[in-house]
């Protein structure tokens, strides 16, 4: 397929997509933030767990 012909099959399809409003938007951007916040505490919990098993076994 030549560049030019899959350029214009991008814009094509590009003009079909369903972009979400702002509301929309702003729900999924929260999500998005809480989900990642919400692992980095759980990681940052498990982490100090472990580190601190660690330490009492091998001191």
């Amino acid at each position: 397929m030549k560049p030019v012909t899959f350029l214009k099959n991008v814009a094509r399809e590009m003009k079909k997509v369903s972009w979400p409003g702002r509301e929309e938007l702003f729900r999924y951007t929260l999500t998005v933030v809480a989900t990642v916040a919400f692992i980095a505490i759980f990681f940052t919990i498990v982490d100090m767990g472990i580190t601190q098993i660690l330490n009492l076994l091998f001191d």
